[in-house]
């Protein structure tokens, strides 16, 4: 731009009217004490240590990652997303992503293999619930794999749900019970 003769500062200025993309380090709610909430697509290790050291970059409390690995995928890649989470993130759920045939308990166990000191919550909402829970002033919550998508695969069935929208209910019920 700058070589076209675009001026800096109206350059810069523009950035702000640039839409993000939906799903891709989202920014979906600020909780009560000062907490970013985040939602991202990453679901492959390369994605997950991208977004989380972009989170790094932003965050001066700590990172609270939730994530979880798909079914009937490459299983091989669960402890290696396990282990780059542990040592990316300050604090680690894993949860459920799409365990499509596989056993949603045997999946999150493969990934532990690699997360050493990570939690596992299931079903999603709840492990989403105690990160929120958990998040300080500072903190960033990241909640990937999911990203913009808007269902879960269980089984063979695609059953509605949001990151998003988890993340909505569960501040809103906290608001009304305070």
């Amino acid at each position: 731009m700058l070589t076209s003769g675009v001026d800096i500062d109206e350059a810069v200025g523009n950035l702000t009217a640039l839409a993000s993309v939906e799903g891709r380090l989202e920014l979906v709610a600020q909780t009560k004490l000062g907490a970013q909430v985040l939602v991202d697509y990453a679901h492959t290790p390369d994605g997950l240590e991208r977004s989380l050291q972009a989170c790094r970059g932003f965050t001066p409390g700590r990172l609270i990652l939730v994530f979880g690995c798909n079914g009937d995928r490459d299983a091989g890649k669960r402890a290696e997303m396990g282990r780059i989470a542990v040592e990316s993130a300050d604090f680690v759920i894993v949860t459920d992503g799409h365990p499509r045939s596989e056993d949603p308990a045997a999946i999150r166990g493969q990934v532990l293999e690699g997360a050493k000191g990570a939690i596992a919550v299931s079903p999603r909402a709840e492990a989403i619930r105690q990160a929120l829970a958990q998040a300080q002033a500072g903190d960033t919550v990241l909640i990937a794999g999911f990203g913009h998508e808007n269902f879960q695969v269980l089984k063979d069935k695609r059953v509605p749900y949001s990151d998003k929208a988890t993340v909505q209910t569960i501040l809103e019920s906290e608001r009304k019970r305070q």
